[in-house]
C-alpha cells in the first residue's frame, strides 16, 4: 500500500463470517496507515444478479419472484487495463521453500481434527456394523476412485468428479454440460457427459456436483452461468424463451441452481444487519453451501443446539440466551435444507447432516461440545456421538427420533447412492408441501399441548416463509428415504454415561410412555427426565429445559475436572 501510494483497496462483498472478520482486520490496519493523498480505505464491489438494493427486497421468495427482476448481463472483457509501477517484490519463495514451510508447520495427526473429516458417517457406521456382525462383506463406504491422469481433463479432486481449472476451461465444460442432449464426438465433452450421468442421483443434481466448487471459488460467476444457459436456450428456441420452462434438463438445472444460490446469498447479506444483537447471526460455507448459525456467550463450556425437521436454529430462541447468560458459549445451527440455510438440489440423509455437524464442530466451534438435539436433530446427534465421540462431552436428546430395539437384532445401513428419487417421491413431496402450508398453524400448535401460546405468529410465519424457498420440495423428498433403522441404544452404546434424555410426555408424534419404557430397558446408564410438554419442550417450556441442561452440563464438567485431577 505504502509503496504504490494506493488510497483504496477493492474487495468483493462477502457474507461468510470468517471472511468478514478478515475484512475488519484489514480495515483497522488501513486506518492506521497514511499515504500522501488520503487515508487508505476498503471499497466493496459486487456482481449482483439484480440491479436493486438487497435491503429492500422481500424476505419471502414467493414475494420476491413476483417482482420479476431482470438478471444483469456479465462483463465480457477478456483483459483489464493494468497500471505501470515499479515495486520491490523482495525474494519470492520457490517450490522447495513452500514445501519446507508446510513440512515444518504441519500439525501432528493425533492433534489435527481435520483428519476426522476425511471419512464420512456412512463409511464409519458401515465398518462398525460389519465388525459387529463379524461379516466379511465389503464396507458401505464409497470407493475412493482416482481419476485417470490426463493433462486435458477438466476434472479435479481424488474422485475426479469436480470441474476445475481456469475460467475458459470451466466455460468449455459448461458448454458441454448444457449441450448434453446433442451428443458429441469431442473427448473432453464426452468426459463431461459421462460425469453428468454418474452424478445425476436425482434430476438436476449433477450441476451442483460438477460445478459447485467452481462457483464457490469464483472461477465462474453465477451471472455468467445464467447468461450462457439462457443464450443457449435462445439458440435452441430461435430466440424465444418459453414461459412454460426450458427445453433441456441441463439448462433448467443450471438456471435453477444459480438463481437459488443468488437468493440464499441475498438472505445471508440481509441477515448481517442483525449482527449487533445479543445473539449474533453468522454464515458458514459448507461444501460450497451457505449455512446460517447463531452464537452467543463469551465464556464457559461449548454447547451446540440442533433443531428438528422443518425447524431452524432460532427454534431455540429462548434457549440460546438462556444458556449463554448462565455461563455457556452457545451455537445454534440451521441445518442444510432448512430455515435460511441453503437448500441445494442434493440427496438429503441423516448421514449427510451428521457429516455437516462433524465439520461444524471442527471448523467453527473448534473444541468438544455438549450436543443438544430435538426430534430428527436428536437422532443426528446420536450418530455423531457414535462415530466421532471425541468431538463431544455429552449429548442431550429432546424427544429424539429413532427407535429402541433389543440387542442382537439385525440392522442395515442404507447407502446414499441407493436413495434415489422417483415419480412417487417427487409427487409425494409436493402434496406434503401443499398440506403443510394449508395446516401449518394447526399442526405446530398440536406440538405445544401445555403452552399453546408458544406456537406464536413469529414461529408460524418463519416456517411459512421457509416453505417458499427454492429447493424445499427436494428436502421434503428425504422424508421418503430416511433410514432410522440403526437403533438409538446402539448409537448411544459407547457414550451412555454421558447422555440425558428430556422427554415431553404429551408428544403427539410418538408414544412417549412406550419410548421411555424401551429406553429404560435397553439403555443402561442413560438419565431420563420426563416433563409435562409436547414434541418441542425446549421451546414450549424453555425455562425448565434450560435448568435441566445447565444442571446436566455442570455435572458433566465437574466429572471431567475430577478425572483430570485424579
Amino acid at each position: 500500500m505504502e509503496q504504490v501510494k494506493a488510497t483504496c483497496v477493492f474487495a468483493e462483498q462477502e457474507v461468510e463470517h470468517e471472511l468478514l472478520f478478515v475484512m475488519d482486520v484489514v480495515n483497522k490496519h488501513l486506518k492506521s496507515m497514511k499515504v500522501p493523498q488520503d487515508i487508505p480505505r476498503i471499497e466493496l464491489w459486487k456482481t449482483p444478479f439484480y440491479d436493486v438494493k438487497v435491503q429492500t427486497l422481500a424476505s419471502s421468495y414467493d414475494d420476491f419472484e413476483k417482482l420479476r427482476l431482470q438478471v444483469t448481463t456479465p462483463l465480457q472483457l477478456s483483459t483489464l487495463p493494468g497500471a505501470e509501477m515499479e515495486l520491490d517484490w523482495g525474494n519470492l519463495p520457490g517450490y522447495d521453500d513452500i514445501k519446507g514451510f508446510m513440512a515444518n508447520n504441519r500439525r501432528k495427526s493425533q492433534d489435527d481434527w481435520n483428519m476426522i473429516k476425511e471419512t464420512s458417517a456412512e463409511t464409519l457406521l458401515g465398518r462398525e456394523m460389519l465388525k459387529s456382525r463379524e461379516s466379511g462383506e465389503r464396507s458401505y463406504g464409497f470407493r475412493q476412485i482416482k481419476s485417470e491422469e490426463s493433462n486435458k481433463s477438466v476434472f479435479v479432486t481424488q474422485k475426479g468428479n469436480v470441474v476445475g481449472g481456469g475460467t475458459y476451461s470451466v466455460l468449455n465444460a459448461l458448454s458441454a454440460y448444457l449441450r448434453y442432449l446433442e451428443g458429441t464426438a469431442r473427448d473432453d465433452w464426452q468426459e463431461v457427459h459421462d460425469k453428468l450421468r454418474a452424478s445425476e442421483n436425482r434430476n438436476g443434481a449433477s450441476f451442483n456436483a460438477l460445478f459447485g466448487s467452481a462457483l464457490s471459488l469464483g472461477i465462474i460467476s453465477r451471472r455468467r452461468v445464467h447468461y450462457e444457459a439462457i443464450k443457449y436456450e435462445k439458440e435452441r428456441k430461435a430466440g424465444f424463451l418459453s414461459p412454460f420452462g426450458y427445453s433441456a434438463a441441463t439448462i433448467a438445472a443450471a438456471v435453477e441452481a444459480v438463481c437459488s444460490k443468488e437468493w440464499y446469498w441475498i438472505l445471508a447479506l440481509r441477515n448481517q444487519i442483525n449482527n449487533d444483537g445479543k445473539q449474533s447471526t453468522r454464515i458458514w460455507r459448507w461444501n460450497g453451501f451457505l449455512i446460517q448459525y447463531t452464537v452467543a456467550g463469551e465464556d464457559g463450556p461449548a454447547v451446540l443446539l440442533v433443531h428438528g425437521f422443518g425447524a431452524f436454529g432460532e427454534h431455540y430462541r429462548d434457549n440460546i440466551y438462556g444458556l449463554s447468560s448462565t455461563g455457556h458459549r452457545v451455537w445454534a445451527i440451521t441445518l442444510l435444507g432448512f430455515g435460511k440455510s441453503e437448500k441445494p438440489n442434493i440427496v438429503y440423509t441423516e448421514l449427510l447432516w451428521a457429516d455437516l455437524l462433524r465439520d461444524f464442530i471442527v471448523d467453527v466451534v473448534g473444541e468438544p461440545v455438549h450436543l443438544v438435539g430435538n426430534s430428527i436433530g436428536g437422532y443426528i446427534v446420536a450418530i455423531v456421538a457414535r462415530v466421532w465421540n471425541v468431538l463431544i462431552k455429552s449429548i442431550v436428546l429432546i424427544n429424539s427420533a429413532g427407535n429402541v430395539i433389543p440387542r442382537n437384532t439385525s440392522m442395515s445401513l442404507s447407502r446414499q447412492s441407493d436413495r434415489k428419487t422417483s415419480v412417487a417421491t417427487w409427487l409425494g413431496s409436493r402434496i406434503i408441501l401443499f398440506y403443510l402450508r394449508l395446516r401449518i398453524q394447526e399442526l405446530v400448535k398440536q406440538c405445544y399441548p401445555t403452552k399453546i401460546e408458544r406456537a406464536d405468529d413469529w414461529l408460524i410465519n418463519e416456517m411459512l416463509r421457509a416453505s417458499y424457498d427454492p429447493g424445499v420440495p427436494v428436502v421434503l423428498e428425504s422424508i421418503f428415504s430416511f433410514n432410522l433403522s440403526i437403533p438409538l441404544n446402539y448409537l448411544l452404546e459407547d457414550v451412555k454415561e454421558n447422555v440425558i434424555i428430556i422427554q415431553g410426555m404429551k408428544d403427539p408424534i410418538s408414544d412417549s410412555n412406550a419410548t421411555v419404557a424401551m429406553l429404560k430397558e435397553h439403555c443402561d446408564g442413560v438419565i431420563i427426565k420426563k416433563i409435562d410438554a409436547g414434541h418441542c419442550p425446549h421451546d414450549e417450556v424453555p425455562e425448565l429445559v434450560n435448568s435441566i441442561i445447565c444442571d446436566w452440563i455442570h455435572r458433566v464438567e465437574s466429572n471431567i475436572l475430577a478425572g483430570f485431577s485424579e
